[in-house]
């Protein structure tokens, strides 16, 4: 982060809040809305200022990138398999993690917009099942800005200083309801679908808009990457350019 925060000071400006819903210690998933490959640089910097260390789960290539590989590993990111048979082994770490007392930082969506509006669609499991597995308390944070600086849409970078930021996070996401449940798909559906809920609904305040309802806002129907009828696959992963949970 000491590399990472000096040019994010010059290019944002910063509007953080909520920081004290983030424990200080124990295990943690933050589920975060994905809107730029930037996003991770600003969701970074916010979780480190609120005292833990930025530990997401990260596309597996970009460990096979010389250099970059061995950093990630160095800075304690997750590689994500997806789509292999491999991909829960991604779940089995973080939740050791987790169950370790780090947090984890994940993206429900798997991947940022290509098109439309920037609000959250359908997410996909993996939050809700390392839920079901370590019972750590998952606490939204939602950014809205950092599609200023890299569109996921056009792919165009925008790096004008002082760039306007918001980053929030919510109390930990009531899914007692939930404690002790089978990973069936009918469950993990649901978790996630609430989790989704309150992400755009936070997102909303933010933007000072109501949610737009449409199908991609209906209950979730994939299990994502490596998915099985275990309950073990699912995990959400990494994506162009930076670290995708």
């Amino acid at each position: 982060m000491a590399v990472v925060k000096p040019p994010l000071f010059l290019l944002t400006k910063r509007s953080w809040s909520g920081m004290e819903h983030i424990p200080a210690e124990g295990g943690l998933i933050i589920a975060a809305n994905h809107l730029s490959e930037f996003d991770p640089l600003i969701i970074s910097h916010f979780v480190n200022d609120a005292g833990r260390w930025p530990q997401f789960l990260a596309k597996s290539s970009l460990f096979s990138v010389p250099g970059l590989g061995s950093f990630l590993r160095w800075c304690k990111q997750i590689p994500v398999h997806r789509g292999t048979a491999d991909a829960a082994k991604s779940l089995d770490a973080a939740a050791a993690a987790i169950l370790a007392g780090e947090g984890v930082i994940i993206y429900p969506e798997g991947t940022t917009p290509k098109s439309g509006d920037l609000w959250p669609e359908r997410g996909k499991t993996g939050v809700a099942r390392l839920f079901l597995r370590t019972g750590a308390p998952v606490v939204p944070v939602v950014s809205w800005g950092p599609q200023r600086l890299l569109d996921p849409r056009t792919r165009k970078f925008t790096l004008r200083p002082r760039t306007p930021v918001t980053v929030i996070a919510g109390p930990p996401i009531d899914l007692s309801k939930w404690e002790g449940a089978e990973p069936t798909a009918a469950n993990l559906y649901a978790i996630t679908d609430e989790i989704m809920t309150v992400l755009r609904d936070m997102l909303s305040q933010i933007r000072g808009e109501s949610v737009p309802v449409r199908p991609g806002n209906a209950p979730s129907g994939a299990l994502g990457g490596g998915a099985g009828g275990d309950g073990r696959g699912g995990i959400d992963g990494g994506g162009e350019g930076g670290s995708r949970a």
